[in-house]
């Protein structure tokens, strides 16, 4: 096991990398910007330095500072956390060249399944199912672009290879408008990924998002973790997630997870990822896979028991899987709720000073945040400030619990979405289960149409 852990982000992710180091005995060391600098997980660490300023692209995108502040530590590994360098290749590739163990996939594998063509054409050889499209990335003829297009059928969507976190994508719903849809992605792609590849994708028009947990040692042993449901989305961003997902056949799930981690073995996947799918008339199709931690990994741990972020650490020490697929069981239900400093339904951010704090509790109740009472909210960063996880015995009692933690839950001095969150845990479609990527964004125009016509 490490020495000591050198953690590459901020936030509560943060805070839930150095807890999981405490009980594995291994020091930490918390980089952070001037703006981070009274936070908790800072005062907590054994060790920080300061890489820069404010702006995260002088301090928690700066791979020279973060490499120096493990040099004069003595860090032996770097936790990238999620966000900011987590799945950048170069980075990784810095980290384990400058002496230093990366917690997580090696470089090469995260360039594989960074680019959304590799990674499809990988997962395709591994029997994981795929969304119907080109087979790679789309030509230059226009001739052959359009022939695909008929082939794969309309709408269709047109993706950026090097794309993610709903951007670089473009629906096409006529033949007519195929061709400028796709030079303007391919353009917009250049800009914004220094990768204008593009591919196309048979557009899933109700589809919920569903995706699978794996953990993977370098001893090529890998399981999957059940699912999560995550399609309680605004604008590409999830909103609430739960696991396991409601009313998909738990022998299906099976299938899909064996093939996710035959997919590991097959690539040489090390630490945690996930596989993310559409889910729609009863069948998986793969997007794309994050090589990292998620944010709601809670809900998986709640509901398997398995510490996933002292996985990541466990596995890149070198250590093997200490258990076998047959030993991962599947128990209650898990609710978790992203709290952001936002306005609850017009989703401007608000950043600024807590004057009160008080995290609920009770049976079945987790709460990951890095903030305090007196805590100020930076504007230079992800307005999400804590997670709400709420698990029962069953989906019904999750939900019911994460209503009585929302109605205890206190932050004053700024705007939060608990409000949001509120109406979700009411609403009869969500309590239904099953709800597809595109409910919540839909029911908040119906709500906005509402309010401008009184």
């Amino acid at each position: 096991m490490f020495g000591k852990v050198l953690i590459a982000n901020r936030g509560e992710i943060a805070l839930r990398i150095l807890r999981a180091c405490r009980e594995l005995g291994v020091r930490t060391v918390a980089v952070h910007s001037e703006a981070d600098t009274e936070a908790k997980y800072v005062k907590l660490a054994d060790e920080s330095v300061c890489i820069g300023p404010a702006s995260s692209s002088h301090s928690y995108l700066n791979i020279p500072a973060i490499i120096s502040a493990a040099e004069v530590t003595d860090a032996e590994a770097i936790h990238p956390g999620y966000g900011f360098l987590s799945e950048n290749a170069d980075f990784a590739e810095r980290v384990e060249k400058s002496g230093f163990a990366f917690i997580g996939p090696r470089p090469e594998t995260i360039r594989l399944m960074g680019d959304k063509v590799s990674a499809k054409n990988a997962m395709r050889e591994a029997g994981v199912p795929c969304v119907p499209g080109s087979e790679g990335a789309l030509p230059e003829d226009p001739k052959e672009i359009v022939k695909i297009g008929r082939a794969v059928g309309y709408p269709v969507i047109i993706k950026a290879a090097g794309g993610g976190g709903g951007r670089g994508m473009r629906v096409v719903h006529t033949e007519a408008a195929l061709l400028n849809a796709v030079n303007m992605t391919r353009s917009e792609a250049g800009a914004a990924f220094n990768n204008s590849t593009v591919y196309m994708e048979k557009f899933l028009e109700n589809p919920r998002h569903v995706e699978i947990q794996v953990l993977s040692d370098a001893h090529r042993s890998s399981v999957y973790l059940g699912e999560r449901d995550c399609s309680m989305q605004r604008r590409h961003q999830k909103v609430i997630e739960e696991a396991p997902a409601p009313d998909i056949n738990r022998r299906v799930i099976g299938r899909v997870g064996d093939r996710c981690a035959e997919a590991c073995r097959r690539i040489n996947y090390r630490g945690a990822g996930t596989f993310e799918f559409l889910y729609e008339n009863g069948e998986f199709y793969f997007i794309e896979m994050n090589t990292r931690v998620q944010v709601e990994h809670p809900v998986t741990e709640l509901v398997t028991g398995i510490d996933i972020v002292q996985a990541q650490i466990r596995i890149a020490a070198g250590e093997k899987l200490w258990f076998k697929q047959r030993d991962v069981e599947i128990r209650g239900h898990a609710i978790e709720c992203r709290i952001n400093a936002e306005d609850p339904f017009k989703f401007t951010p608000s950043p600024g000073k807590i004057t009160n704090w008080h995290p609920p509790g009770g049976p079945g109740i987790r709460v990951d945040s890095h903030v305090y009472s007196g805590y100020t909210v930076p504007p230079h960063y992800d307005s999400m400030i804590g997670k709400v996880i709420a698990y029962g015995d069953t989906r019904e009692q999750a939900i019911r619990r994460m209503r009585i933690a929302l109605s205890e839950m206190m932050v004053d001095g700024i705007k939060t979405n608990i409000p949001l969150h509120q109406d979700l845990m009411l609403d009869e479609r969500f309590m239904k289960g099953g709800a597809s990527i595109h409910y919540l964004e839909e029911k908040l125009a119906a709500k906005s149409e509402a309010t401008k016509g009184k």
